[in-house]
């Protein structure tokens, strides 16, 4: 019943698979002739010419070897969120001058002179496929594509560097702007922008004594890497009415190719897992049933000598081997749990709207530091119940085990970005400021959640612990624990690797994730099916006679993140073409992190399920 219970309340969760958003940002009206702020980002990478992604490092627009041209006074940075800078955005004002509904024709930004060295790191960049990104009143600067399959015309963030055709020695630079805004329309004096479109073209313009510049130029920008160019960057702007409203000005940007994948994929992962996860109840409720009604009978002929899982019931409540180490594990699983449902839940509700950007980011790092409280006193309330009497050493351990491991691997990430000159290395002062985070609100949680997780009540086993343990019999093939491991992993990971692939493309493509309805529903799924394969597999051990169920429930649900790891191990062959150290230790070391994070946060759910389901058939049995 509690399976199909489950598949009831995930079928009536279905429509909303789609979440809405909110706009996210109070919206500006523009008057005729009102200044209309252009900001620029980092450039980064995107697919090359063979459908292969060469980098993962940005790099700064102002990175003084694109020589862009630089407003009067100097760049000033825009205030952005924390996750927005821990991910690489470094926004800052440009020198375009764009007036509300005021259009304009070829002009003059600057003349460069970019020299040979230059030359052939933006060539490199070209080649590579890297992107600029513009935004206009939040808005990100797009190219109009059309989808293969429906047709459909959408925006695709960002637009291109340069270009380079099959056989060409030198690539086109960009550096003529045809900037499209839309804008909407509110009474004959407000006007709302509600797209931005930029068509880039490569033309080798001459600027004369005058500073007036002629856009007709038919040859291309070529930059040499044997000698000095002299570049001029020029720009004309057009604004364009448009019916879309301020509220859905979004709706281009957020194009799903093909939305029926997401809907297949989900029905699909529902219907096997339903399916098997009912075949299992049904088998392991109806044994069970057997097995406790005859441990329970008081009939002559039922009464013999114990079997199954009976006979470890002296043994199954013991405390495990290394408890603190995994008591730290599990509170850590219940931190990362509530985050994840937190942030789900909120973006459920469109408050993480693309307008915000790294508000996704932010609201992850920031749950993650607040839940430290359950981390806390989850940990310390387990270690307590396994025995365990320093609740000095498992603060301290529960403080620095996980955020450790992860600040570890970060540091070595920022390292590499900062070694290649790469505008994603996190400044000192951002470091800095989630340093003082965790020391001032993280770490005074967690003391505290420890405090009161000891002080609470221990759980105390349903029944009586021998005082030696119990020798346990050799075990077949298959419920060894590597192997165990990986048949329950696989099972767990067949539900979520569909969508696990459209979250790689949006992080690593840098294209906008937005289907937070579909990623719910998958969650749930992924809880459902984690729980129920670790149950199992722990009833399957306790028949053995093998009572060491603790850590095997941890690793046999946490071993999807092995697979998780390997499916990015084919992502990178498939899709990826890495060239530098510093992009290949960025890609890996972020996917050690989340299959680190992912394998807490499955093997968290994997042991409450089977501790649940031990104490309640031992409740459940006579022990004389």
């Amino acid at each position: 019943m509690r399976v199909v219970a489950a598949s009831v309340t995930v079928g009536l969760l279905a429509p909303l698979a789609r979440a809405f958003y909110l706009p996210g940002i109070a919206p500006h009206d523009y008057k005729i002739g009102e200044a209309v702020e252009l900001q620029v980002n980092s450039l980064t990478p995107s697919l090359n010419a063979e459908n292969k992604l060469e980098s993962v490092l940005s790099f700064g627009y102002y990175d003084e070897r694109f020589h862009f041209c630089q407003p009067e006074g100097g760049p000033k940075a825009v205030h952005e969120s924390l996750g927005s800078i821990l991910f690489g955005d470094r926004i800052y004002g440009s020198a375009f001058d764009l007036h509300m509904l005021k259009d304009t024709s070829c002009q003059v930004l600057c003349q460069q002179n970019i020299p040979g060295a230059d030359a052939a790191f933006i060539n490199d960049k070209i080649m590579k496929g890297y992107n600029y990104n513009w935004l206009i009143d939040g808005l990100p600067a797009a190219t109009v594509k059309v989808d293969d399959r429906t047709e459909q015309q959408f925006y695709s963030v960002g637009f291109e560097l340069g270009s380079s055709q099959a056989g060409q020695l030198v690539p086109h630079f960009h550096n003529h702007y045809e900037i499209t805004v839309q804008y909407h329309t509110l009474d004959a004096v407000h006007h709302r922008v509600v797209g931005v479109v930029v068509t880039p073209a490569s033309k080798n313009t001459v600027l004369p004594k005058d500073g007036t510049a002629s856009c007709d130029a038919a040859e291309p920008m070529n930059l040499h890497e044997d000698r000095d160019n002299s570049v001029v960057f020029t720009y004309s702007v057009k604004w364009e009415a448009s019916e879309k409203s301020w509220a859905t000005r979004w709706d281009d940007y957020l194009h799903a190719v093909d939305p029926r994948i997401h809907w297949f994929s989900l029905i699909n992962s529902m219907v096997i897992v339903v399916f098997l996860s009912a075949m299992l109840g049904l088998i392991l409720m109806r044994t069970l049933h057997k097995d406790i009604a005859r441990y329970n009978s008081d009939d002559a002929e039922d009464l013999q000598e114990d079997f199954g899982w009976k006979l470890v019931h002296g043994d199954v409540f013991r405390p495990p081997q290394r408890f603190e180490l995994l008591a730290v594990i599990l509170g850590s699983g219940y931190q990362l749990f509530w985050m994840v449902v937190t942030t789900l839940v909120i973006a459920l509700l469109g408050f993480l709207s693309p307008s915000s950007r790294g508000s996704l980011t932010t609201a992850m790092l920031l749950l993650f530091i607040v839940y430290g409280f359950s981390a806390g006193y989850n940990s310390a309330h387990l270690c307590h119940s396994f025995g365990g009497l320093s609740l000095k050493r498992i603060i301290i351990t529960t403080v620095l085990f996980v955020p450790g491991i992860c600040w570890v691997v970060l540091m070595i990430i920022n390292l590499c970005l900062v070694v290649a000159h790469s505008s994603a290395a996190a400044p000192i002062g951002t470091l800095l400021g989630v340093m003082a985070l965790w020391f001032v609100v993280s770490i005074p949680l967690t003391v505290c959640g420890a405090y009161f997780g000891f002080r609470r009540k221990t759980i105390d086993p349903p029944v009586r612990v021998n005082q030696i343990p119990r020798q346990i019999p050799d075990q077949p093939w298959y419920l060894k624990p590597i192997p165990s491991a990986l048949m329950g992993g696989i099972l767990t990971f067949g539900a979520i690797f569909i969508e696990l692939y459209f979250i790689m493309n949006s992080i690593w493509f840098h294209k906008v994730y937005y289907v937070f309805g579909f990623l719910f529903l998958v969650f749930c799924i992924l809880v459902i099916t984690t729980a129920e394969v670790t149950v199992l597999l722990t009833y399957f051990h306790l028949c053995a006679e093998d009572y060491r169920w603790h850590w095997r429930s941890v690793y046999t649900a946490g071993a999807s993140a092995l697979y998780v790891f390997l499916y990015g191990i084919l992502f990178y062959f498939s899709r990826l073409r890495l060239a530098s150290y510093a992009s290949l230790i960025t890609y890996f070391g972020w996917m050690a992190i989340a299959c680190l994070l992912f394998f807490i946060l499955t093997g968290t759910i994997g042991f409450v399920a089977s501790h649940l389901f031990v104490r309640r058939i031992y409740s459940a049995i006579k022990i004389d």
